[in-house]
């Protein structure tokens, strides 16, 4: 692979490239990615969606909307400092026009739109849509469906569905936000479809990025970049390089960020924070300064800064040291399992999952979704398809009712009208989910 291709600016619609050298200096394309992401539905809905406590009642725990935030700022250094390098390997990336400032635009830009596609109720909530389809009364269309539309149904991936949000054409609206196809490939983590699961231990190999409704979508972009493939008996391929970038910044987010949440809500003690994140910060932390602030928030804060500090230091280290290995596909893993610290992060990671995705409350509230979201479905798709087929009751045509306009599109495959509720239902916030549920289950009090 090579960065000429990779920082392609093409969009959906365009017939030719765009030089980089030709863009206003005051927004550029990649910039202009960004503003379409804020401005955007599905990303205002993520203000309302668990990203680790569902419904949490305090003002200071994190949403998706401010994780999200959050990774964008990171990823943004993270592409900035090692654009400043590589545009001083490839001379001819800066006479082309290209700045540092470009992979920062790149890598933030996808990195703030990296949980677009989560379904409500956090990562139970695609558990909760896949176990729909696979044993509860979704099962049944499975014998209608080919193995891989099935497999995108039983193993529903944000990842996939974030993709489809952002590039799925509707009438009038092509191309879906219509951004840089540079963007879009640092977005895709895993550039594969959702069959053969998991063929190898390769980082790509770990999830799928793309629906089959997607598919043609998908094909334009990479071959656009000129990704390089990684099997001839499917479609797989490897990843953009900047792809690394936007997991390294979630990684570094969602280990410390998250537990810096479990601390603030009494989950996990705070002693707990100095002993596991003294081993991130013990060559930058004052410990003076540490002891000097009065409240937990501030300490908690001072350290949660300084191991960000540290571990994005240490992504930038292993991605330029590993640039070769990168854009040959031959770099397995995520930046943070090679880092020095990664024994660290597992142990806060590890703590975490304890303390806090296994909390009672959390437990609870994510069984509550499971329910919200089964009925929800099999609401939706079984009015859909009774309309379809010509055997809709009173109560599917006032269900229907319910459904936006853009989501009612009568398609003569079943896959894509399964799909249609599934990408509705995955759109909500977790109030927009219960509300809609208690209308439906006649609870409207």
């Amino acid at each position: 692979m090579n960065w000429e291709q990779l920082l392609s600016l093409k969009r959906f619609g365009d017939t030719q490239k765009r030089p980089r050298a030709t863009q206003d200096e005051t927004r550029l394309g990649f910039d202009v990615d960004f503003d379409r992401i804020i401005f955007s539905s599905a990303f205002r809905s993520l203000q309302d969606k668990t990203q680790v406590i569902p419904l949490s009642q305090t003002d200071f725990v994190h949403t998706r909307l401010t994780h999200s935030l959050e990774v964008s700022v990171v990823g943004r250094t993270l592409g900035r400092r090692v654009g400043k390098v590589l545009l001083e390997r490839h001379p001819k990336l800066e006479e082309l026009g290209y700045k540092f400032n470009d992979f920062g635009a790149i890598v933030g830009t996808a990195s703030l739109m990296h949980d677009i596609g989560n379904p409500p109720f956090g990562h139970s909530g695609e558990k909760a849509i896949g176990e729909y389809f696979k044993t509860g009364k979704g099962i049944k269309y499975k014998d209608q469906l080919s193995d891989k539309e099935y497999q995108d149904l039983i193993d529903f991936e944000g990842n996939a569905n974030g993709f489809k949000i952002l590039t799925e054409s509707r009438e009038g609206i092509s191309g879906g936000l219509r951004l840089s196809y540079a963007t879009l490939g640092a977005f895709l983590k895993y550039p594969k479809e959702s069959l053969p699961k998991k063929p190898t231990n390769h980082i790509v190999d770990k999830k799928y990025g793309f629906f089959q409704s997607e598919k043609d979508a998908f094909l334009e972009i990479i071959e656009d970049l000129g990704m390089k493939q990684k099997s001839t008996s499917a479609i797989s391929f490897y990843r953009h390089p900047l792809a690394y970038l936007v997991e390294a910044a979630d990684d570094i987010c969602y280990t410390i960020i998250d537990f810096e949440d479990g601390i603030n809500l009494g989950l996990i003690e705070e002693e707990f924070a100095l002993e596991y994140m003294i081993k991130l910060v013990k060559d930058t932390i004052d410990i003076n300064k540490y002891h000097s602030l009065q409240h937990k928030t501030d300490r908690i804060s001072y350290l949660r800064a300084l191991a960000i500090g540290v571990l994005i230091n240490e992504a930038v280290a292993i991605f330029l040291a590993n640039e070769e290995a990168i854009l040959n596909g031959t770099f397995e893993r995520s930046l943070l399992d090679r880092c020095k610290y990664e024994a660290q992060i597992k142990d806060i990671i590890k703590l975490s999952i304890a303390k806090i995705y296994k909390s009672k409350d959390v437990v609870e509230k994510e069984i509550a979704g499971y329910r919200i979201i089964a009925d929800l479905l099999d609401v939706f798709v079984t009015a859909l398809n009774n309309k379809f087929d010509g055997n809709q009751s009173n109560f599917d045509e006032l269900v229907l009712n319910l459904l936006p306009e853009e989501y009612q599109t009568e398609s003569a495959s079943l896959y894509q009208r399964i799909m249609q509720i599934c990408s509705y239902v995955s759109r909500m916030s977790d109030s927009y989910a219960i509300r809609t549920h208690k209308k439906l289950t006649g609870n409207i009090i």
